[in-house]
């Protein structure tokens, strides 16, 4: 009776410390809460819009307080050769070796907020065709993508923006790429841009 009775103690105390926590009670009342991320090439603080995106936002925060970055990198690093100009920066999802990591459900689309995807940009990433398959992949615009900003269709949910920082997205955006035989892309950096952690910056309001 007492070795269950202590099974039982491990086991509740197990569920309770691995519960998540919500982003949407991060900061709660703060509509532009700001995030740090810290990489390998130097930090970038972004400025959420949860105004506009609420459920982009809530579900961003949600990963970050439960650590869940941590170790992940930056996997695509993209240029649009065609028109010599720089894509993006998507990061977010795989981890050094790049095996993909633990996602939540994916959220609703939120691309019809009036934020446009420009340079500086974060957005999320969603999976070919499936406007509203995003979990934790996001990604920087290194250019005003206008393409990626919805028209007839769903575009790319926008949800803040870089205030600090853009000299490492720059400096990100450089890195030698090449194929990569185990995500089948030829954009991978050649040495994995980590994202160390982030942390959600105390409010100034």
């Amino acid at each position: 009776m007492k070795s269950w009775l202590i099974a039982l103690f491990i086991t509740f105390f197990s569920a309770v410390s691995v519960a998540a926590v919500d982003g949407k009670f991060v900061q709660k009342d703060n509509l532009f809460p700001r995030v740090k991320i810290n990489t390998s090439l130097g930090h970038i603080v972004i400025e959420l819009d949860r105004m506009r995106a609420p459920l982009t936002v809530n579900n961003f925060l949600t990963y970050v307080a439960n650590g869940d970055y941590k170790g992940a990198v930056f996997h695509r690093v993209e240029r649009d050769e065609a028109n010599d100009k720089d894509f993006v920066i998507q990061g977010g999802g795989y981890d050094k070796d790049y095996d993909g990591m633990f996602e939540r459900a994916p959220i609703f689309n939120e691309s019809g907020n009036g934020l446009r995807n420009d340079l500086y940009t974060i957005a999320m990433a969603y999976q070919d065709n499936k406007p509203h398959s995003a979990t934790r992949q996001f990604f920087f615009n290194m250019e005003d993508n206008d393409h990626l900003n919805p028209g007839k269709g769903w575009g790319f949910a926008v949800f803040g923006y870089a205030v600090e920082g853009t000299d490492t997205l720059d400096k990100i955006m450089k890195v030698a790429t090449g194929y990569n035989q185990k995500l089948g892309y030829s954009f991978i950096p050649k040495e994995p841009v980590i994202i160390f952690n982030m942390e959600v910056l105390e409010s100034e309001f």
